[in-house]
């Protein structure tokens, strides 16, 4: 079930953000000049109106997926981040001692409420069109770099965005080990999905089993992210 009005936060600790989110920041500009309750309309048939329990708040969940799409980060990763980035909780009408919701619930609201990918781009685009209209961003900002590269996401092959993934996660250990070249599988010479699948499956076992280098945060992002993207696959 969900409700129409956001619950209202409050907070002894709210004047934080004006120490150390900036009236510039985009996030912020975000927030404060954008009406978000769009999203609502056009999720509202996602979801029982009158009855069960009270569902995340909708609007709280586009957020976290917009910003998925800016930083390109696995569910995992972004939900972590919104533990300590001010900017994020405040962009997320967080109180900043409010504790973040578990990552579970934001792949299953990824997965089960927003099945259409095309709705998320249209929920997007529309975020765009009006932060545009009201001069948040311009045309070289990141929310639209970041929609022009979910828009060649989607028009590449669940395979090509395996390779695309595993070669990020490569380049990132390389420049910390070089060496770790010789512990990778062989990569798949095929177009068969299932294959690449396969491999990015071996070559994150491979990566796991490096304790230390797991660590490292680009690492441990691009990791996430190759991770997420063979389980959403193995599942469609």
């Amino acid at each position: 079930m969900i409700q129409k009005q956001q619950s209202m936060t409050f907070s002894p600790y709210m004047d934080i953000y004006n120490l150390v989110v900036p009236k510039d920041n985009l996030l912020r500009k975000l927030n404060d000049l954008l009406d978000f309750t769009f999203v609502f309309d056009e999720l509202k048939d996602k979801y029982c109106l009158d009855n069960g329990r009270n569902a995340i708040d909708p609007i709280r969940m586009f957020k976290y997926l917009l910003l998925k799409t800016i930083h390109d980060l696995s569910d995992v990763d972004i939900v972590d981040r919104s533990k300590y980035d001010m900017s994020f909780k405040y962009f997320l009408d967080m109180a900043p001692e409010e504790p973040v919701i578990d990552p579970s619930s934001l792949t299953k609201f990824r997965k089960l409420r927003l099945k259409d990918v095309n709705l998320l781009d249209l929920l997007i685009n529309k975020t765009v069109e009006i932060a545009l209209e009201k001069e948040i961003i311009k045309s070289k900002s990141i929310i639209v770099d970041a929609t022009h590269t979910r828009a060649r996401y989607n028009q590449m092959s669940p395979r090509k965005i395996l390779v695309d993934r595993s070669k990020k996660l490569r380049k990132a250990i390389y420049q910390i080990d070089e060496s770790m070249k010789s512990k990778f599988p062989d990569k798949n010479t095929t177009d068969v999905l299932e294959s690449e699948i396969e491999y990015c499956q071996i070559l994150i076992e491979v990566i796991e089993k490096e304790e230390t280098l797991v660590e490292y945060p680009k690492v441990k992002e691009q990791l996430n992210l190759l991770k997420e993207t063979v389980t959403d696959d193995i599942e469609h």
